[in-house]
């Protein structure tokens, strides 16, 4: 199901049929860098993922983690959704794309699309991100959206850059220039 589109991106809900494509953006070097093995190598593994991520979030939280894809091909890129974490106190977005589509707007796009649905569609007021304090591209990322650096916090024994923002004041969400 499309939940959004873009100039040139669809952002719509997984499914198992997109296991290959999930076995691709999880062992893509961007992803095993800052996001970490999650020993996916399998087509099996990969639906497992997307039935114990995406799919029951999708159905416990009404949000997840969405496939983005190219508006002219449907060609799957990356990922970018709301995901609920149990140590945080609210939501926040992420989002990967492949290592061919990277530096080309796609994440913000896909990103700033996201944002405004939850703040629009799904009523959210705040969202957080967390990041690895040393990739500087997710943090130049979150701060062209709007969030702003809000404390360290440790998960998993990693040092996390936490960054937060007000959804809908027009002062945090950067507009895209006409």
């Amino acid at each position: 199901m499309t939940l959004i589109e873009t100039d040139r991106l669809i952002v719509s809900d997984f499914n198992l049929d997109d296991a290959a494509f999930i076995i691709k953006l999880v062992n893509s070097p961007g992803w095993l860098q800052y996001i970490g093995d999650r020993n996916i190598k399998s087509p099996e593994e990969a639906r497992q993922y997307l039935e114990n991520g995406p799919l029951k979030s999708y159905k416990q939280w009404g949000f997840g983690l969405y496939r983005v894809a190219l508006k002219n091909t449907n060609t799957a890129i990356g990922m970018c959704g709301l995901i609920k974490r149990e140590v945080l106190d609210g939501i926040d977005i992420g989002f990967a794309l492949l290592p061919a589509y990277e530096g080309q707007g796609y994440a913000y796009e896909a990103a700033k699309a996201v944002l405004d649905y939850a703040a629009k569609d799904l009523g959210m007021k705040r969202m957080l991100a967390i990041t690895m304090v040393d990739n500087a591209a997710s943090i130049k990322l979150l701060q062209k959206l709007g969030l702003r650096f809000e404390k360290m916090i440790r998960l998993n024994d990693e040092d996390l850059a936490l960054l937060a923002m007000e959804l809908g004041k027009e002062s945090h969400i950067v507009k895209e220039k006409e």
